[in-house]
């Protein structure tokens, strides 16, 4: 199995969804509704998530990216 550049970008978006994830949840612990981090966090995580999406589509649509099954197909 070979890693691609579709591949470490798609994961390198993931990534930075999860740690804008745990950022938002940590200043929701700690900053008990004082400032707006943890929404502005959240926000970000929303719209790198329809990043990827977007970036998800167009690899489909230009052949960048295939999808397969989880199954091995018939021969």
């Amino acid at each position: 199995m070979t890693i691609t550049l579709p591949d470490i970008v798609i994961l390198a978006i993931l990534l930075v969804i999860v740690i804008s994830l745990f950022s938002g949840m940590y200043y929701m612990l700690h900053d008990r509704g004082q400032s707006t981090r943890a929404v502005k966090a959240l926000t970000v995580r929303i719209a790198i998530s329809l990043l990827l999406f977007a970036v998800l589509m167009i690899g489909y649509w230009s052949g960048w990216l295939h999808p397969h099954g989880l199954l091995p197909p018939h021969r």
